[in-house]
């Protein structure tokens, strides 16, 4: 294949590394990078095939101000929910391509060891199974690809698994204990298949890769940025001061936000979203603990 990244954070280089090992693929973002192939945004947007890796809260204004449709298909490799309207990417992307030119990559992937070639497996959703199926072989021997059709499911996982990230970190920042995160994580999981259900995604997806493996490997290691955002929330830290520690963007807090919003629109029982929501509101976290523990 002849791909285009768009988005050369850690997660679009680690992309870039991974499909240029079996096809003809450029890189491009905001700014330039001293990377092999770096080519400008126009010439990127000129590849049939794209892989869009931005954060999630810029893309609708990204698309509307750099994207003209000209039949490129997109693989999008952003997780998180729009705060500002509570849509899913899906539904942005679809103000600009039609769903069957739509492609969403999830499972268990940190950039860090995608960059290393280590094995791991992804799983590619789309309602065009034949496209999903095009980015799916592309992938690099490393890399087990596996598709289905439940965008809606891989999209829930793949927000929410940052949201519950962030309370793990909470809990070992608090040193509660291993029991602790293991139910935590398990409970989570149970809440974020309770909200996909909601909106009509399938249970098994939320066993899979893009939901129960990308949620234990996110919610589990310091590689991961939302967790180490509970870690800081365990210590007290502004929002402020965390983020600036990171140095990254950390999609779970604007996700935790849009959780909580559409949470209280449609009546959901979302007890550990709304507590991360609470400690990001600058509630303590010994009594958010307390309180879902009574809840």
């Amino acid at each position: 294949m002849k791909l285009a990244i768009i988005g050369a954070g850690k997660w679009g280089q680690a992309l870039y590394h991974a499909y240029s090992q079996k096809n003809e693929v450029v890189i491009s973002s905001r700014s330039v990078k001293d990377i092999e192939n770096f080519v400008p945004l126009k010439e990127a947007l000129k590849y049939q095939y794209l892989i869009i890796a931005i954060p999630a809260q810029v893309i609708r204004s990204w698309m509307s101000d750099n994207f003209i449709d000209k039949g490129q298909n997109i693989l999008v490799a952003s997780k998180g929910i729009e705060t500002s309207t509570g849509a899913f990417l899906n539904e942005v992307y679809g103000e600009f391509v039609s769903d069957n030119r739509l492609a969403f990559v999830s499972g268990p992937s940190f950039a860090t060891e995608v960059l290393k070639s280590l094995p791991t497996a992804l799983k590619i959703s789309s309602s065009n199974l034949d496209l999903a199926n095009l980015y799916s072989e592309a992938l690099p021997s490393y890399i087990k690809g596996y598709i289905d059709s439940d965008v809606i499911g891989a999209e829930v996982a793949g927000a929410y698994k940052n949201v519950i990230a962030i309370a793990s970190g909470v809990c070992d920042g608090l040193e509660l204990g291993n029991n602790a995160r293991a139910a935590l994580i398990s409970r989570g999981l149970v809440e974020m298949t309770r909200f996909g259900e909601y909106f009509g995604a399938k249970v098994d997806t939320f066993l899979s890769l893009g939901g129960a493996g990308d949620l234990f490997l996110t919610a589990s290691s310091k590689l991961s940025r939302n967790y180490r955002v509970g870690l800081g929330l365990a210590k007290r830290k502004s929002i402020e001061e965390i983020l600036n520690e990171l140095g990254e963007v950390a999609e779970g807090i604007p996700t935790t936000k849009a959780l909580f919003n559409i949470a209280q629109k449609e009546n959901i029982y979302l007890p550990i979203a709304r507590e991360v929501y609470n400690m990001l509101e600058g509630k303590e976290p010994s009594l958010s603990v307390n309180d879902l523990l009574s809840s």
